[in-house]
């Protein structure tokens, strides 16, 4: 017997909690465990409306909202990968491919397509609300890295030009954001929080 349209709008909801269980790299800034993946999509969704003014364009704020919180959905199935990682990297689209076709599949045709187009709008970085929405997603892990004083970057040696050449995608959906961010790896590095370079003493 096929499910009704609610059925699987909460067999939906019901799969979605599986994202709180999965965890991030990241720190939170005032505990010492890892962040997860909920929390990270809820964080950047916030920090969507605070920051919408520094867009480099104009953009609709409700559709940058709703990738912001379904981005990562996929990570269910595909987990994190983290973004310093070249290995995990290799297999990364097609895990993650894999994930939003089981996981949006889950919902009625109707629903299923407007969440998976956003999520391949986010991918692309080709519309002013996914280059915004992906710089939201680029700022956060540098704050949590920052205000845990060098969190991951020292955990993981990870060292300041490897930051900006994995981050410097910002600069197309927030260019004065990605400018304050230079500033704060700069001062990260003053402050002995990450490492200039992979030969730094």
């Amino acid at each position: 017997m096929e499910l009704s349209r609610l059925e699987k709008q909460i067999r939906f909801i019901v799969e979605l909690d599986k994202l709180k269980t999965v965890y991030r790299r990241t720190y939170l800034i005032n505990d010492h465990r890892n962040e997860n993946t909920a929390e990270h999509s809820w964080h950047i969704a916030v920090m969507a409306i605070i920051l919408a003014e520094y867009s480099n364009a104009a953009i609709d704020l409700a559709k940058v909202l709703k990738m912001a919180l379904i981005h990562d959905i996929v990570e269910i199935d595909a987990g994190d990968t983290f973004v310093y990682d070249l290995n995990a990297a290799l297999d990364k689209a097609e895990r993650e491919r894999k994930a939003a076709d089981r996981i949006f599949g889950l919902l009625f045709a109707d629903q299923m397509t407007e969440l998976r187009s956003l999520w391949d709008e986010f991918e692309l970085r080709e519309t002013p609300e996914a280059r915004f929405a992906a710089a939201m997603d680029r700022l956060i892990p540098q704050l949590h890295n920052y205000y845990t004083q060098g969190g991951s970057w020292k955990e993981h040696s990870i060292t300041h030009d490897r930051v900006v050449a994995k981050n410097q995608t910002m600069n197309e959906g927030a260019t004065t954001l990605w400018e304050w961010v230079q500033h704060l790896l700069e001062d990260a590095v003053a402050k002995g929080f990450l490492t200039k370079t992979r030969d730094a003493t």
